[in-house]
């Protein structure tokens, strides 16, 4: 990938950005950072810097700042989900407690302001506020609607938005807006991001299915586990009497056996749920391409759409 070098870069800054004197915080930050990722939220910096002048000393900090932003959120997910393992390794909860891992997500949180704040552009303050303020509510609704069964696809396609497609609709935005890319091409790349951020979670709540614990560095039908109704549940439920029957008593059981849990997974599975998301992935995944029909033809153009190949193949 021609963008490795920066890549690099930017792990680096990122392990420089988390080092805190409290050696409780240092630790649990820098256990958070080694436990890896895709880092696509600053690829997509990188990329929509690529439309203007791209400067990497500069993009850096903007780019540091998203994964800052989307690390500590994962931080407070895991305390509200009571998760025990994040890409296979034990979250801070787990590893510490719900105290210090709140506390490492509002440090985590602190130090992405901070990063930002190197830059005197309004409009990337507003935009991060915005997308801050957004991914919040997201998560109060998340926890509203934990075992509700009865929520409508509207309701699931609004919480995905502010989960995960927002942020990666920003990242693609602000690394156009802080290397001055012309306002047409900040808007294209933001709805860009959207639609593949979208896909990305369908098929994020696909695999939670189909793929098997160790794919998902977690046991499958974790969501349903923890309360969490995604899209295959939800056209399972409402296309079937019985399924919404089985899944509202497996969920209610203070102690679900795996058998119980496989039983379920394949309820959804035979629904013809999985399907229809992937159906749905492919409509988002059809407008992010078109999104960047209007942008410049360069190799970064490219990148993004390969990105969206490869976010489309990720349910075979």
């Amino acid at each position: 990938m021609f963008l490795k070098s920066d890549i690099n870069k930017i792990e680096k800054e990122l392990e420089r950005s988390v080092a805190a004197e409290h050696p409780v915080l240092k630790d649990a930050s820098l256990h958070l950072l080694q436990a890896g990722g895709k880092r696509i939220r600053p690829v997509f910096v990188l990329l929509g810097a690529k439309f203007g002048n791209y400067d990497i000393e500069r993009i850096k900090h903007i780019a540091v700042a998203l994964e800052l932003i989307h690390m500590a959120s994962l931080v407070h997910d895991d305390v509200i989900d009571d998760a025990e393992l994040r890409r296979g390794k034990r979250t801070i909860k787990a590893q510490w407690d719900n105290r210090v891992a709140m506390y490492t997500g509002d440090y985590i949180f602190a130090k992405a302001i901070e990063k930002a704040a190197r830059f005197k552009n309004e409009d990337i303050h507003r935009i991060i506020s915005q997308a801050m303020h957004e991914m919040c509510l997201g998560e109060i609704e998340q926890i509203r609607d934990q075992y509700n069964w009865d929520q409508s696809l509207k309701t699931y396609l609004r919480r995905i938005k502010r989960k995960t497609a927002l942020l990666i609709a920003v990242s693609c935005q602000l690394g156009a807006v802080s290397a001055g890319a012309a306002p047409k091409e900040q808007s294209r790349l933001y709805h860009y991001g959207y639609n593949v951020g979208m896909s990305y979670q369908i098929i994020d709540d696909i695999l939670d299915f189909t793929g098997t614990e160790k794919e998902l560095g977690k046991p499958a039908g974790s969501d349903l586990l923890q309360g969490n109704i995604t899209l295959p549940a939800l056209y399972a439920i409402h296309k079937n009497e019985d399924a919404y029957q089985k899944m509202s008593h497996f969920i209610e059981g203070s102690k679900t056996k795996k058998d119980d849990v496989d039983s379920v997974i394949e309820l959804v599975k035979n629904s013809g749920g999985i399907e229809y998301s992937k159906e749905l992935s492919k409509k988002y995944l059809k407008k992010a391409y078109l999104s960047l029909e209007g942008l410049p033809d360069i190799p970064a153009k490219k990148s993004l759409s390969n990105i969206a190949s490869y976010i489309g193949g990720r349910d075979h």
